[in-house]
């Protein structure tokens, strides 16, 4: 056994199911070890940054990590963006980035690069392999680091020697790490809170977005009025019927201080006091009101759930929580065509128990309203603000989650960043329904341009901003990498086509021309 061999085995007995991959030469023992090796799932990518992010949206509904296999440092870097989203989403995530023969590395090979330099703005935990006796250690000791709570990224450099020499075998899985138990003193200071009469919004994120942290969080907001509140893009949050409804926090920077104006304190579960995404000439960065005071009841690495409903009973609310969205979607949609009607459709067809993969960014507000009374689903956002997450997350999603329907809504601009996942989609028979918004622009940098008093754009600027000379081709795009694909140019066309893609299986893609 070399020691490749025995890091893919250590990693399935640690409980690494599936690998994201696009290798490289000094890879090549990692590739051979997978056909000797029961238990990992091998799925290529044409990208690395489809890759990172088909891991981002595996673990966010697997909840444990897939591992990446990238090339050397360029392949990491390639792949850097989307690990950045999958760093703010808390996504456990190991990559296997390999290196040169550590005795090569003194020739200074043109693709060697620091690697480690690469990696510490995204990882947790970065360690490289001295010895092909060490590797398999090494794989579950990134396991292990991967699923420190809430999740965090390992990343292993694997030199090419350490791959191809003797190895003893694999490595014996860590315990995985649980969150820590909020102390009794935080449940108490936010009973003082809640009860002291100040207007109250709970902020709540992580694990505690799920189904059993919500309703905890209604049963607080029914007993003291509380508001609860999640932030803009969030990684997984269940919503829909049945399901405790709650507000999200606004994008733009007035937006938000108007969302908390009346807010006199804020209770925090796993998330962070609300900034502005960018700074604005004349706009303020910070989020709450002056004065407004900050309660953590959980930190992120605590277990947030436990600590809503330790809150809950402390308070003595209600068994049934307050907030509960209703089964109502649009019984006739009008003629008109545009996100508003399109999120009525898909609301409208949306099965239950689906995914929703949402990068539509300035097209997304249709299906955000039009969804939160639909079916009940789960919801990935885009939470690093790096686009080109939408389409490999749902990717990575539904191969976590075969039996479920994903679907992705996206501007056009963000998906050709890793329009590559289609081809990943049709390879694998994912059953994943993509919906484009095509506006033929970077319709929010036009927005931008106009809020951050750049002055009044020329043809130069706008240029820079527009899709059009040449239009993109979707319908063609996603048939030359083998995904069935149509274009909606009316709403009545467009329901005809999801209703038809949410009664079949396999990968779809729906252009809808709306620029």
């Amino acid at each position: 056994m070399n020691g490749a061999e025995s890091l893919v085995r250590s990693l399935v007995s640690s409980g690494v199911e599936v690998c994201f991959s696009n290798p490289g030469t000094s890879e090549m023992h990692f590739v051979a070890a997978l056909d000797r090796v029961d238990g990992m799932r091998a799925v290529l990518g044409l990208f690395e940054g489809a890759v990172t992010g088909m891991a981002d949206g595996y673990g966010r509904i697997a909840e444990k990590p897939a591992c990446t296999l990238l090339h050397l440092g360029p392949g990491l870097a390639n792949g850097l963006a989307n690990l950045h989203n999958a760093r703010r989403a808390a996504t456990p995530i190991v990559n296997i980035v390999g290196d040169h023969a550590t005795y090569h590395a003194q020739y200074d090979a043109p693709l060697a690069s620091d690697i480690a330099g690469f990696a510490r703005p995204v990882s947790a935990w970065v360690h490289s392999s001295p010895s092909s006796l060490t590797v398999a250690a090494d794989g579950a000791r990134a396991v292990h680091a991967a699923l420190q709570p809430p999740g965090q990224i390992a990343t292993l450099i694997l030199p090419a020697d350490t791959a191809w020499n003797d190895a003893e075998g694999e490595a014996s899985p860590l315990p995985k790490p649980q969150p820590s138990a909020v102390s009794e003193e935080a449940v108490y200071r936010a009973v003082a809170a809640l009860r002291n009469g100040k207007k109250t919004t709970l902020l709540i994120r992580g694990a505690a977005l799920k189904e059993r942290g919500l309703i905890a969080a209604g049963r607080i907001a029914g007993k003291t009025g509380a508001r609860i509140a999640c932030d803009t893009f969030t990684a997984r949050i269940q919503r829909g019927a049945g399901r405790v409804a709650l507000a999200r926090i606004p994008y733009f920077a007035e937006q938000i201080v108007e969302f908390f104006a009346d807010t006199e304190q804020l209770v925090i579960v796993g998330s962070k006091p609300p900034v502005s995404f960018f700074a604005y000439p004349g706009k303020p960065s910070w989020g709450l009101a002056e004065g407004a005071a900050i309660h953590y009841l959980a930190h992120a690495h605590e277990d947030g759930v436990q600590a809503l409903e330790a809150l809950a009973e402390a308070l003595g609310a209600a068994k049934e929580p307050a907030h509960i969205a209703p089964l109502k979607t649009s019984e006739s949609i009008a003629d008109k065509f545009d996100q508003y009607t399109i999120g009525q459709v898909i609301a409208r067809h949306l099965p239950e128990g689906a995914i929703l993969s949402d990068e539509a960014a300035t097209s997304g507000a249709g299906t955000a309203l039009a969804t939160a009374t639909a079916a009940p689903h789960d919801h990935l956002a885009l939470t690093g603000g790096s686009i080109g997450q939408g389409l490999p997350v749902a990717t990575g999603a539904a191969v976590a989650a075969p039996d479920r329907k994903v679907v992705c809504v996206h501007g056009d601009g963000g998906a050709m960043y890793t329009l590559q996942s289609l081809w990943t989609q049709a390879r694998e028979k994912l059953d994943v329904t993509t919906v484009i918004f095509a506006n033929r622009s970077y319709a929010i940098l036009n927005i931008e341009l106009a809020r951050v008093g750049a002055g009044n754009p020329g043809p130069k600027a706008l240029s820079m901003l527009d899709l059009h000379n040449p239009e993109l081709d979707w319908v063609k795009l996603a048939s030359g990498m083998g995904v069935e694909a149509s274009r909606a140019s009316n709403i009545k066309e467009f329901e005809n086509q999801f209703a038809s893609a949410m009664r079949q299986k396999g990968p779809r893609v729906i252009e809808v021309v709306l620029g």
